[in-house]
């Protein structure tokens, strides 16, 4: 199976996107079920995981070559912006003075859209950005985000890459 045909492949989407949905599953079991309150950081990253949930149910919907493309685009946004929004949340939480190194209390999401308003339950935020609270070998989760969103955003450039290349030499 050619890289191309693996952009146009829904199995491929459908994995992406049940990753996804199994991630938001994931935080919404350690919010309610463990009890970790997620923070301002934890809420924006949750977000870009919903954008590489619905970024791909597009293309596994529809085998047209732009909602192939969209759901790319959408995709890589999203793990781009997990990934930034993940590093900075570890350098919150190991900053040496944690004085200067604070997040907001607020979501900051556009007017249009108060998600912390219309779907709390989700979207609202009631942690410190600060508290590690859970960890798992040694990692904590932003720090197990950074590692999600780089593998999620390598292998997108990876296949964006090869599309790219193989349309070029055609």
């Amino acid at each position: 199976m050619t890289v191309t045909n693996i952009i146009q492949h829904r199995g491929v989407w459908a994995l992406l996107f049940s990753s996804a949905f199994g991630l938001v599953l994931a935080a919404l079991y350690f919010q309610y079920l463990d009890d970790l309150a997620p923070c301002i950081m934890c809420i924006y990253q949750r977000t870009a995981v919903l954008g590489l949930m619905f970024s791909s149910l597009l293309p596994t919907i529809l085998k047209h070559w732009v909602a192939q493309v969209l759901g790319l685009i959408g995709a890589m946004i999203s793990s781009v912006w997990g990934l930034l929004i993940a590093i900075e949340h570890v350098d919150i939480q190991t900053a040496i003075n944690p004085f200067f190194a604070s997040c907001e209390i607020v979501p900051n999401f556009p007017s249009w859209a108060p998600l912390h308003e219309w779907l709390p339950q989700i979207f609202a935020a009631t942690g410190d950005c600060g508290d590690i609270k859970w960890s798992f070998v040694g990692m904590s989760m932003p720090q197990w985000m950074i590692v999600i969103f780089a593998a999620y955003t390598c292998v997108l450039i990876f296949v964006a890459a090869t599309a790219l290349m193989k349309k070029k030499n055609q």
